[in-house]
């Protein structure tokens, strides 16, 4: 999830720091930021766009990568501010990129349009007709995912329960959080409510401004339905899980590890303990960049090289 802790520190970022950007090369490759602090100059200029590489339905597979990647956002968040470094990064790559802004209430905001915000089985079904829109326009039979806390999430019940088994070949997790958090002791709290008859009026305060909020806590109803009967980890799809020792909205980060033999985890800084990225700077570190492009093309793997990274990026 999105805090306002690591939004405030994004915003702040980009008030103070400049872009750091990969140069343009002679092929025309996309700039690469690796800082947070890109999401706000691109919010500004086109609020809710998608990043730079994103969404073009022209785009063709080539043989080298298959599957358009799609990207899904975070609690809160956007596909504008989620994306502005693996949109390029991905386009530059080679790959077919599309991203989506789901779980909008209401008429989108014209400054910022925060995301996420329905419960995440209406989200679901958000991103089942995107990726239907997807493979029409492409001609590719499956896509691959990449999602980054909430989006590592409610792709899940898309791919348990409403068909998307037969059409994801590859999920890549930034931050997932497969057995909830209990940020803020929240979990303990809200069951402590159930036990004392007082969740119902909880529910009907919390969920018209953010429907999805109580699925995230440890033991919620979502989580209990995603991890019953063969559990959350589909057959015949790949996981890969990258996850931080600094999230201090997945807690514990170990919440994020899967197990089973189609199910990889990596703790980024069990290779890299330079790497000081938060929950939210993960969507611009080099070190995890590294891992998502090894989980999409494990054929062609490359090391992983430590490069040092703040909080909010490289």
């Amino acid at each position: 999830m999105r805090t306002t802790k690591s939004l405030a520190a994004t915003f702040l970022a980009a008030a103070l720091a400049l872009i750091c950007a990969s140069p343009a090369t002679a092929d025309e490759e996309l700039p690469v930021p690796w800082t947070l602090a890109a999401a706000l100059p691109a919010q500004a200029a086109n609020p809710g766009g998608p990043p730079p590489g994103a969404n073009d339905f022209d785009c063709r597979p080539s043989a080298a990568h298959p599957n358009p990647v799609v990207l899904t956002h975070g609690l809160g968040a956007n596909q504008t501010v989620n994306w502005q470094t693996f949109g390029p990064l991905l386009k530059n790559q080679g790959y077919c990129v599309f991203s989506l802004t789901y779980g909008v209430p209401g008429e989108p905001l014209p400054i910022y349009q925060p995301g996420g915000l329905l419960p995440m089985e209406q989200s679901a079904k958000e991103l089942s007709a995107f990726i239907d829109r997807v493979r029409g326009a492409t001609g590719a039979s499956k896509v691959d995912i990449l999602g980054h806390s909430e989006g590592t999430l409610m792709p899940s019940y898309y791919v348990k329960f409403l068909g998307g088994a037969s059409k994801v070949d590859k999920y890549v997790s930034l931050t997932p959080l497969w057995n909830g958090t209990t940020l803020f002791g929240a979990s303990h709290l809200y069951a402590l409510a159930g036990a004392l008859g007082l969740a119902p009026g909880f529910n009907g305060i919390l969920d018209p401004l953010c429907g999805s909020c109580r699925q995230f806590l440890r033991g919620s109803e979502f989580l209990t339905n995603l991890r019953s009967g063969n559990g959350v980890f589909q057959p015949g799809v790949t996981y890969t899980n990258i996850m931080t020792r600094y999230d201090e909205a997945v807690v514990p980060y170990t919440s994020g590890m899967g197990t089973g033999s189609n199910v990889k985890n990596i703790v980024l800084q069990d290779s890299c303990l330079l790497d000081l990225a938060e929950h939210a700077g993960v969507a611009a570190d080099r070190n995890a960049a590294g891992h998502v492009l090894n989980a999409l093309d494990p054929a062609h793997a490359k090391p992983v090289p430590c490069v040092p990274a703040t909080p909010i990026g490289s």
